[in-house]
């Protein structure tokens, strides 16, 4: 009786396809924070623990009106973050599975980091769900569209843990803000996203009649659009099939599905290196 890491690489390697499906957990491996629970939070932003707020409380637009040296010491920061951080191993190995699948792929990920960009993969093969940090747009007019930030350097004091420069809208000279998806937001701009979410509904009709490996990484239940996407097509879509690593909410519906209950990069090694899946099969009994 084949293992469930040994069912899974006779999945990807019968597949014509691939959709890759990635929540938080698929950065921790880069070194970028654990937000899982306030004390994971808290953990990451001490100064924030000093105020009091959740990253639910946080992650909202408003702060950019009441305070928005808090808000970019915030989501400057991550953008720091993110832009330093270099994307683990496991995202070069995922890139080689899809180039050995003729490109026929895409990203479905709820983080906001642009790593997979990042790590080279297609831009038209990548759907955020909740947006980019690295993109911008106004806080007082959404007419003004979405813009690139890569030019922007966001200077932050963390012992006042305030912003030393805010960042503005190159069309009224308004405070701007990421174009992030946040908690209770009215006011995000989805032009970007829609475009994205086109393409990829295009892409996942096309697959209807292929073997599509669904390969998803680090998605958690507190918002779980991204592990609700591959349920939801492994369930509708007769010759897909689900894989999902998760260290901690690795539960799976056992029809067209297969549970790895490992870390992302480890779990990544285990279904595309021939030598990691002994040991980690071992682990997870």
């Amino acid at each position: 009786m084949l293992t469930n890491i040994e069912q899974a690489k006779q999945i990807i390697k019968e597949a014509d396809s691939i959709l890759i499906t990635a929540g938080a957990g698929m950065g921790v491996d880069s070194g970028l924070p654990d937000f899982r629970g306030t004390q994971g939070f808290w953990n990451a932003y001490p100064a924030i623990k000093e105020l009091g707020y959740s990253f639910e409380q946080m992650a909202k637009s408003e702060w950019f009106v009441k305070d928005p040296k808090l808000a970019w010491a915030f989501y400057g920061h991550r953008l720091n973050l993110y832009r330093d951080a270099v994307p683990h191993v496991g995202f070069s190995m995922l890139l080689d599975l899809v180039k050995e699948k003729n490109d026929d792929y895409f990203i479905f990920t709820s983080n906001v980091d642009g790593h997979f960009q990042k790590a080279g993969f297609d831009t038209n093969r990548i759907y955020e769900i909740h947006g980019s940090i690295h993109h911008f747009q106004c806080m007082k007019s959404k007419k003004h569209g979405i813009w690139d930030a890569a030019e922007v350097k966001v200077d932050v004091d963390m012992q006042k843990f305030e912003a030393l420069n805010i960042p503005t809208c190159p069309e009224c000279g308004s405070i701007a803000r990421p174009n992030i998806m946040m908690f209770g937001d009215w006011d995000w701009l989805a032009k970007r996203s829609d475009k994205q979410e086109a393409l990829f509904n295009r892409w996942i009709k096309s697959q209807a009649s292929k073997k599509l490996a669904i390969i998803e990484i680090g998605a958690g239940v507190a918002i779980p659009s991204v592990r609700m996407q591959g349920e939801h097509i492994a369930k509708r879509y007769q010759h897909a099939t689900l894989i999902r690593i998760n260290p901690r909410d690795f539960t799976v519906d056992k029809r067209n599905s297969i549970s790895l209950p490992l870390g992302g990069l480890e779990g990544i090694k285990a279904i595309l290196e021939m030598d990691e899946s002994a040991n980690l099969q071992e682990k997870i009994k």
